[in-house]
């Protein structure tokens, strides 16, 4: 799909050029000091939910049916899973398959997008073996101090 990106000004000051570009194109509002905004027509918008959610399930159903092909079809699209040990590989996309067919039924894609990007740096501390050995640890506490909980220690 094709887009357009304008100044979030220009919608203030010129709509009558920002308008005409949601014919053929979502619009892309690009802010200054706050996230990106995008405005597409509803009957586009509704058109991505339900293929979204279409593709969702299928892909559920297929991962109830046959948990390997799943993770095969996530691996060809994720490859960074083969990083991941084999346990954490199979709970990785359990997860993302729920994030996914969670937010195609509600709109709510944020966990599945956050689930996915945690994921991957997960992965990604994985496919460094000295970085995993440190964080696995055993650590060095010999210089490290109590630190009293914040508010007293009620629990």
């Amino acid at each position: 799909m094709a887009t357009h990106t304008f100044p979030f000004s220009t919608l203030i000051n010129k709509q009558t050029s920002v308008f005409p570009a949601l014919d053929d194109a979502d619009v892309i509002l690009e802010r200054r000091d706050a996230e990106n905004l995008v405005l597409m027509r509803s009957e586009r918008f509704e058109a991505m939910v339900k293929g979204l959610s279409l593709a969702a399930r299928s892909l559920a159903i297929i991962a109830k049916a046959n948990r390997a092909l799943a993770e095969e079809v996530f691996a060809e699209e994720l490859p960074w899973l083969t990083w991941l040990p084999a346990d954490a590989r199979l709970e990785c996309v359990t997860e993302l398959l729920d994030n996914l067919l969670a937010g195609a039924e509600t709109g709510l894609l944020l966990p599945f997008s956050r689930a996915l990007r945690e994921w991957q740096s997960t992965a990604e501390v994985y496919s460094d073996p000295e970085l995993t050995r440190r964080l696995l640890g055993p650590f060095d506490t010999t210089d490290s101090s109590i630190v009293e909980r914040p508010g007293g220690t009620d629990g």
